[in-house]
């Protein structure tokens, strides 16, 4: 089932923030295509801003109230409440709940909760297989070609096991990476996976992260946002935290201009 306002979107009648985002990429050479033409000039440096935090989807009205102050995000999940409180939001699919549950995806309610919150979200997770490997990928670009057209950026998880050159030419300014899989996964690897959204010129998200060090690492690497839980159940963490998502990194790769992030990823790409 496909949200029934999508087929506007696909068709041309109606432009949302991805349509955008690639129009404007397009013009100015950095939509993807200068890693297939060599003839195709970058005209556009990449800048990115300071990081965003998202906290998972709360009704605690102390909570929700900190969460505003601090100027955070909400992260609703299509596996819990459809409420988005009023904030500025991303989707969830709902696949780690339903991991954690040890139960399976849920199709259903990730179309419902697309058909009620999609079309204004800032950006959805495309639904993937956790901890699947090259399993989670293949289902996540069927689900990409059902979804295409949605007027917000899509993210495809990568997983334990995804390598580079798996996602790279999936990537473009309306279709951006969701670094999932394990904690430990994501710390060795965020710098390469940030490597590659710079170069692809894609948004980057990194999942389930709680603590103030691993935002920092968040930080440095270049991570466009993060999410966690922490704040959504104890408000008294949300000063520590987002103190995280403001202290600047003077080594931080979101500081480093395209010619870094094309040398970062160059033997990457054949």
């Amino acid at each position: 089932m496909t949200p029934s306002w999508l087929e506007q979107y696909a068709n041309g009648e109606k432009l949302g923030h991805a349509q955008a985002f690639m129009a404007y990429a397009e013009y100015y050479g950095v939509d993807g295509s200068a890693d297939d033409d060599p003839e195709v000039e970058e005209r556009i440096a990449m800048h990115r801003q300071p990081i965003v935090g998202y906290a998972s989807r709360t009704g605690t009205r102390r909570n929700l109230a900190a969460l505003q102050g601090a100027d955070w995000r909400l992260l609703v999940s299509a596996k819990g409440e459809l409420r988005t409180e009023g904030f500025r939001y991303a989707l969830d699919n709902g696949a780690w709940t339903a991991y954690q549950q040890g139960e399976p995806f849920d199709e259903h309610a990730f179309s419902v909760a697309v058909e009620r919150l999609g079309e204004r979200a800032e950006w959805l997770v495309v639904p993937d297989i956790v901890m699947g490997g090259m399993a989670s990928l293949d289902y996540s670009l069927k689900w990409l070609e059902r979804l295409r057209g949605m007027p917000c950026r899509m993210l495809i998880a990568v997983q334990n096991g995804m390598q580079v050159e798996d996602v790279a030419s999936f990537l473009s300014p309306a279709v951006g990476i969701f670094v999932g899989g394990s904690t430990e996964w994501k710390e060795q690897t965020a710098h390469v996976w940030v490597s590659l959204a710079r170069r692809r010129h894609c948004y980057l998200h990194v999942g389930r992260v709680n603590s103030a060090r691993r935002i920092r690492i968040c930080a440095a690497a270049g991570a466009d946002s993060f999410d966690g839980t922490s704040v959504s159940r104890y408000a008294k963490t949300l000063p520590r935290l987002d103190r995280a998502t403001r202290q600047g990194d003077m080594f931080a790769a979101a500081h480093d201009g395209l010619e870094e992030a094309q040398r970062a990823t160059a033997d990457l790409f054949i």
